[in-house]
């Protein structure tokens, strides 16, 4: 356990509760518990610490909330797998690619995406809103596999904030989902990506499991409760949260690009 005093632990723990009530509704919980571990951690902490205590911590409430969804939301499985086994393959090229260029030159290329994305589901009301009609055909399948899978998860290992949130979008579009169904579906590729990469940072020595642990329990709870929440209260729901993360994803960057 680093050297933190009590006051900064709890900070982390509500952190973590509140990113994953947020990550099981719509994607996009590290937009606050990374900045979270980066700020509380001591001092002089490697960055790659956090990037994997926040691993480890994230895939425990996504898990969470992946298994709430999948007992009531009508999820098909062995596509969601599929989908990420690919996104697990794009993340891994992503982020070989990552420390070779530099990401700030597309952070404005994918702000100008956001809001048309933000654009689209404002003016399209009922985006997300109606349930699938019958099962994904092949094509939608593998266009899935191909750009929610291979596309969305190189972005995750390139740049990384809003995978979730993109997942969800791009599910909600090529398999014709709902968004209930699409953040469900979005939750079991996370958990692929998430445990390919807590095994990086696990085999680099990179994740403070003392602390992750602790973190984790709140996230978990976050993340049933994210769940549960969503299936209570619908699609509509769902898309003003998604809303919400969108807004805030593109003023994060923005401050980071321009005044940080």
């Amino acid at each position: 356990m680093p050297d933190i005093s009590l006051t900064t632990v709890v900070l982390l723990c509500v952190a973590a509760l509140a990113a994953g009530w947020i990550d099981a509704v719509v994607g996009g919980g590290g937009l606050l518990l990374l900045p979270a571990l980066l700020l509380g951690l001591p001092a002089g902490t490697p960055a790659a610490h956090a990037l994997g205590t926040n691993k480890a911590v994230a895939i425990v409430g996504t898990t969470g909330a992946a298994v709430t969804y999948a007992r009531k939301a009508p999820v098909d499985v062995r596509t969601a797998v599929r989908i990420g086994l690919a996104a697990l393959a794009g993340s891994s090229g992503g982020a070989f690619l990552a420390a070779g260029m530099s990401t700030e030159v597309l952070k404005p290329v994918i702000m100008v995406v956001l809001l048309a994305v933000a654009a689209f589901v404002i003016l399209r009301p009922a985006f997300g809103a109606a349930p699938a009609t019958g099962p994904a055909t092949r094509r939608q399948i593998l266009a899935a596999i191909g750009l929610a899978g291979l596309g969305i998860g190189f972005y995750d290992g390139l740049i990384g904030p809003g995978t979730g949130t993109f997942l969800v979008l791009a599910l909600t579009a090529l398999l014709h989902l709902d968004l209930v169904t699409a953040s469900a579906t979005a939750k079991i590729v996370n958990c692929c990506t998430n445990a390919g990469a807590l095994a990086t940072f696990a085999w680099q020595g990179a994740v403070l499991w003392q602390l992750a642990a602790l973190m984790a329990v709140f996230n978990l709870a976050g993340g049933m409760l994210g769940a549960r929440t969503a299936l209570k209260h619908g699609s509509g729901f769902v898309r003003v949260v998604l809303l919400t993360v969108v807004f805030a994803l593109v003023a994060n960057m923005a401050y980071e690009q321009w005044l940080a």
